[in-house]
């Protein structure tokens, strides 16, 4: 080990350098400097085991293309845009339409879904006339009792299928979750993965119900001046893509001095003064650390390396966390090779329709200016929870699919496709699959024996970005208030 016998004792570790652990320490740094008349400064270290910052945002450009091989785009929460505001990148932002369509192919077809249309909800293809008056009558409350083990917890197919039937869970809900969560809607609890409806069904005993009676008494929130405007519908990104927000805290004051790249964590031990002794790889040999406090920012399958000799029994629920192989293909194409302009979001894709890509987003339609003139760029995710053998196929063969898929979706002609990135995540996004709570409740448990140790990923409390930010905001707050006790003894010691 080198220089372990000169390190002072921190006051906090923060493992992981992606937009959870990075919004973190920006809130904490913050609640630090709002109280400048506590004296010594709290030490804080933010350890990142690759060479880069901001996890799975991975923005990528060449020969004029600007691309995302991760998360696409964001919905700008009031937390997101407050940090947003704090780094000073409003000029960097930009908003796509929230008007723009998205699509749902089904036996042929593109068929639109404009999310502020409800009216061209209704009158869509998409469903039946059955389907639709069977959608309606579940909305207002003519809904079957769960019952039996869905009674305790329903899968999502399970929780949409009785509330708006079986056409609507298999037409809209199941594409939007293998498109969004690479997840199985057999698997996926509907109350871990749509926390919002299942509660407004508590609380009115139907949709339309639990939101009427949900709104009542509640106050309505003025927007905050201070934050971009936005409008509903829109989706949010920068000029040069996600990786700014990530590379833009890293860049930041104190954070700059803060971060470490290249440090992973190898083991972990507590000692008798409840503190915690990390034996840290470094490009210059092995490193020791001691701190007063610990929060795991990576994801679950690390932390439960991390944690198992320390507390095998988080370590177990840790890995119960399921994160299905996805592989995500931005393909160009030449508008030639186009039927017609691509003016949309871009398309879901049912898994009834055998085709195997989960959907494409229509990168070049959603963010203009991303590509040089005359070419459409297509963001696709394929693999996922329902097709785990993707895992199995080279790059060149997931290429080969993607591209006669989007032949037969959006009717690609006549060239092949430039390849602009093929991203294989082997552990892409964590599954709220049925006992998530009960996981949850189990690590929650097991971290009582582990004082000042927290965990702070996408594993819960939501898998988009805005949910990592909220959720880091809130890690912080909970951290500071951990060590202001501790401080008084830390000092009379």
């Amino acid at each position: 080990m080198s220089g372990q016998q000169d390190q002072p004792m921190l006051d906090c570790v923060i493992v992981g350098a992606g937009l959870s652990g990075l919004s973190l320490a920006h809130r904490f740094n913050q609640l630090e400097a709002a109280e400048p008349a506590r004296q010594p400064p709290r030490q804080l270290l933010i350890l990142e085991a690759s060479d880069r910052v901001g996890g799975n945002i991975t923005t990528n450009q060449a020969d004029g293309f600007v691309w995302e091989e991760g998360p696409t785009s964001f919905s700008p929460t009031p937390g997101l845009l407050k940090l947003i505001v704090d780094l000073n990148l409003q000029s960097e932002l930009v908003l796509a339409d929230g008007r723009l369509p998205r699509f749902v192919y089904w036996q042929g077809q593109l068929h639109p879904l404009e999310p502020t249309n409800p009216v061209g909800l209704a009158s869509t293809k998409l469903l039946s006339p059955g389907g639709k008056l069977r959608a309606v009558l579940g909305a207002i409350g003519f809904v079957q009792p769960a019952i039996g083990a869905q009674a305790s917890e329903e899968t999502v197919n399970q929780f949409f299928s009785r509330h708006l039937g079986v056409e609507v869970a298999q037409r809209l809900v199941s594409p939007f979750v293998s498109g969004v969560f690479a997840g199985d809607v057999d698997q996926l609890s509907a109350r871990a993965a749509f926390g919002k409806l299942t509660h407004l069904a508590d609380v009115g005993g139907s949709l339309v119900a639990g939101a009427i009676l949900s709104r009542r008494g509640q106050p309505k929130l003025k927007p905050d001046p201070s934050l971009p405007k936005t409008k509903p519908g829109e989706l949010g990104s920068f000029k040069q893509g996600l990786k700014t927000l990530p590379e833009a805290i890293a860049a930041s004051q104190p954070i700059c001095n803060q971060l470490r790249l290249n440090w992973q964590v190898k083991s972990i031990e507590i000692t008798p003064q409840k503190t915690y002794q990390l034996a840290i790889a470094t490009p210059d040999g092995y490193q020791q650390l001691e701190t007063r406090s610990l929060v795991l920012t990576c994801p679950a399958y690390v932390s439960a390396e991390i944690l198992q000799s320390l507390q095998p029994q988080v370590s177990q629920a840790l890995r119960e966390f399921t994160y299905p192989t996805v592989a995500c293909v931005i393909l160009a194409y030449p508008d030639s090779a186009l039927p017609q302009p691509l003016k949309g979001f871009g398309n879901l894709i049912p898994r009834q329709q055998k085709v195997r890509t989960l959907g494409t987003i229509w990168s070049s339609s959603l963010f203009p200016g991303r590509t040089p003139a005359g070419w459409h760029m297509l963001t696709n995710f394929i693999g996922g929870a329902t097709d785990p053998a993707i895992a199995q196929l080279t790059p060149d063969q997931i290429v080969q699919t993607v591209h006669g898929n989007l032949q037969q979706t959006l009717g690609v002609r006549g060239v092949a496709p430039k390849v602009l990135g093929v991203h294989i995540w082997a552990r892409a996004i964590p599954q709220y699959t049925l006992g998530h709570f009960q996981r949850l409740e189990r690590i929650q448990t097991g971290l009582q024996s582990l004082p000042g140790v927290f965990l702070c990923s996408n594993y819960f409390g939501g898998v988009a970005l805005g949910d990592r930010v909220q959720r880091g905001q809130e890690q912080a707050l909970q951290l500071q208030q951990y060590l202001q006790p501790a401080d008084s003894t830390h000092s009379q010691a």
